[in-house]
């Protein structure tokens, strides 16, 4: 296997629109309700993060608990796994803050052919 091929991989269970958001709401141990999540992503769609959550738990990222009480009461939560990304996402984000700031000429000229 090739660095490029591993990382095609990581990045493909990342993949998605919400799966990161998703991932920070959940990093530190929290224990989230579906709806929970919901409020907490307004944005995302009933059908997009039940989807996003279901892959997450797929590729073993998510945990789902099924709490056997009426009306029925599911959490999600990081695998160890999962919690174990959370350095690699606090440098990526902290490599985003030390973007340097393009020079105005330097944007004109990156759009001329």
């Amino acid at each position: 296997m090739t660095a490029a091929s591993g990382i095609e991989g990581a990045i493909q269970m990342l993949e998605g629109r919400w799966k990161l958001v998703i991932l920070f709401h959940l990093f530190g141990g929290n224990k989230l309700r579906f709806s929970d999540l919901e409020r907490a992503i307004p944005a995302v769609s009933q059908k997009m993060l039940s989807q996003q959550l279901r892959q997450l738990e797929q590729d073993g990222i998510v945990a789902r608990i099924v709490h056997a009480q009426v009306p029925p009461k599911v959490e999600y939560h990081l695998t160890d796994w999962g919690q174990s990304l959370c350095p690699a996402l606090d440098e990526l984000l902290t490599w985003a803050e030390r973007r340097p700031t393009p020079k105005p000429e330097e944007k004109s000229s990156a759009k001329s052919p």
